[in-house]
C-alpha cells in the first residue's frame, strides 16, 4: 500500500514538472521589450524578442504613443497617448487589440508603471505621483508637494515602495531619487547629489536600482545603486548618451537607451548587469526610446509559488 502511495506522488510530482516546464518553454520564445519608436513618422509602441527581433507596431495611430508599462501578467501594456489633444493613461492587450482610455480627464497623464499585483497604476499628474486603479477609478495623488518635479515612478518588485525622480526637496535644485512607501508615506532623497539623477528602475530581485545620471559631470549614463541608495556606480561610461534603464526579468541584464551608434538618434541596447557586453538591439535610422522588459517565465511561475507547490509535494510524499 505504501509502494502504491509513493508511486502515485511521484506521477502526480511529475505531471506538475510538465505543466509548469511546458509554458516555461513555450513563453519564452515570446520574452519581449516594448518600446516607442517614430519610425513610422510618429511616436508609437512596438514590441520586440529580447534578440531585437521580430519588431512588431502596436499601436498604429497618427497620434503619439509613448511610455509602455506591462501588466503582472502580461497580457496588456499601458501607455500614454495624446491622441485625444492632450496626454492620457491607455491600455491595450499584449497583440495591440481593445485600445481604450483609463483617465479620460482634461489635464496631462503621463509614464505610467504597472504595480507588481496589476491592481494599480502609478503615472504623473502635473508633476505629481498619481496612483489609480487598474480600470482608471480612485486617482490618489501620493507626493503631493507642489512646486516641486515628481516623475518617472517605478514600484518595488513586492509593491511595498515606489521609487522616483524628483527636484530637491530641500532647495528646489537639481533632480534626485527619491524613495517612498506606496501610500506616499516616508518620502527620502537616495542619491543626495548636485547633479541630476532620474529614470529609476527598481531590479526584480528588490536589491538595486539602476538610474540615469549625469554625476560624472558629462553626458547622460546608467548608474545603478543598493536599494538603499548606497554603492552608486557608472555601467556605461560611455562618452554618448546613455538613458531610460529597464532591468530584464532575471536581473541580470538592462535595456537602455543611447546615441552612440549614430549621432543624435537614440536605439535600444542592452548589456550584463555589471555594464559588461553592451550591444545594439534595434539599430534603425529612426529614434527609438523607452524599454519596457518584460517576460511572462515570471508570471507563470513565480520563484514563491513553486517552492511552494514543491514544499507541498515534499510533505506529502513523507
Amino acid at each position: 500500500m505504501q509502494r502504491r502511495t509513493n508511486l502515485a506522488h511521484l506521477i502526480l510530482a511529475v505531471v506538475v514538472v510538465l505543466v509548469l516546464t511546458l509554458p516555461m518553454v513555450c513563453i519564452e520564445a515570446q520574452a519581449r521589450i516594448a518600446l516607442m519608436s517614430d519610425r513610422d513618422w510618429n511616436w508609437e509602441i512596438y514590441v520586440i524578442d529580447n534578440h531585437g527581433d521580430n519588431q512588431r507596431n502596436l499601436t498604429n495611430n497618427p497620434a503619439d504613443d509613448r511610455d509602455p508599462s506591462w501588466s503582472p501578467d502580461g497580457k496588456r501594456i499601458v501607455f500614454s497617448s495624446d491622441r485625444n489633444g492632450n496626454w492620457q493613461i491607455y491600455v491595450m492587450d499584449a497583440d495591440g487589440e481593445n485600445q481604450q482610455n483609463l483617465s479620460n480627464n482634461d489635464f496631462d497623464d503621463k509614464e505610467p508603471s504597472w504595480s507588481p499585483d496589476g491592481k494599480q497604476i502609478a503615472f504623473v499628474w502635473d508633476w505629481q505621483i498619481y496612483v489609480m486603479d487598474a480600470d482608471g477609478e480612485n486617482r490618489l495623488n501620493l507626493t503631493n508637494n507642489r512646486g516641486h518635479t515628481d516623475r518617472s515612478p517605478s514600484w518595488s518588485p513586492d509593491g511595498r515602495r515606489i521609487v522616483f525622480a524628483a527636484s530637491r526637496r530641500e532647495d528646489a535644485g537639481n533632480i534626485e531619487i527619491y524613495v517612498m512607501d506606496a501610500d506616499g508615506e516616508n518620502q527620502r532623497n537616495l542619491t543626495i547629489s548636485d547633479r541630476t539623477d532620474e529614470e529609476p528602475s527598481w531590479s526584480p530581485n528588490g536589491k538595486r536600482i539602476a538610474f540615469t545620471s549625469t554625476k560624472d559631470g558629462g553626458d547622460q549614463e546608467i548608474y545603478v545603486m543598493d536599494a538603499d541608495g548606497r554603492n552608486q556606480r557608472n555601467l556605461t561610461n560611455h562618452p554618448d548618451r546613455d538613458y531610460s534603464p529597464s532591468w530584464s526579468p532575471d536581473s541580470k541584464r538592462i535595456a537602455f537607451v543611447s546615441n552612440r551608434t549614430r549621432d543624435f538618434n537614440p536605439d535600444i541596447y542592452v548589456m550584463d548587469a555589471d555594464g559588461g557586453n553592451p550591444r545594439n538591439l534595434t539599430n534603425h535610422p529612426e529614434d527609438e526610446k523607452a524599454p519596457a522588459w518584460y517576460n511572462a517565465v515570471l508570471s507563470v511561475t513565480p520563484a514563491g509559488k513553486t517552492l511552494t507547490m514543491w514544499g507541498q509535494l515534499k510533505r506529502v510524499d513523507q
